[in-house]
């Protein structure tokens, strides 16, 4: 599954950044925030989370952890 970062995660936001800027979205940042947004909403582009112990964060922080 391609993450925010990857370089196909980044292709994919790109080509809907230059659909965007296409179909009347004058300002490439505001482009930019609706491919972000339309990828969010295809399961298959939304960020999973840390995958690892490691990166949900130290341990004393963690949710679940009282």
């Amino acid at each position: 599954m391609p993450e925010p970062g990857s370089k196909s995660y980044d292709k994919h936001r790109a080509r809907g950044r230059k659909d965007q800027e296409r179909s009347g979205h004058t300002d490439a940042q505001e482009a930019n925030e609706a491919a972000k947004r339309e990828m969010e909403r295809d399961p298959r582009w939304r960020p999973s989370g840390p995958r690892t112990e490691r990166g949900r964060g130290p341990k004393s922080e963690r949710p679940g952890n009282e």
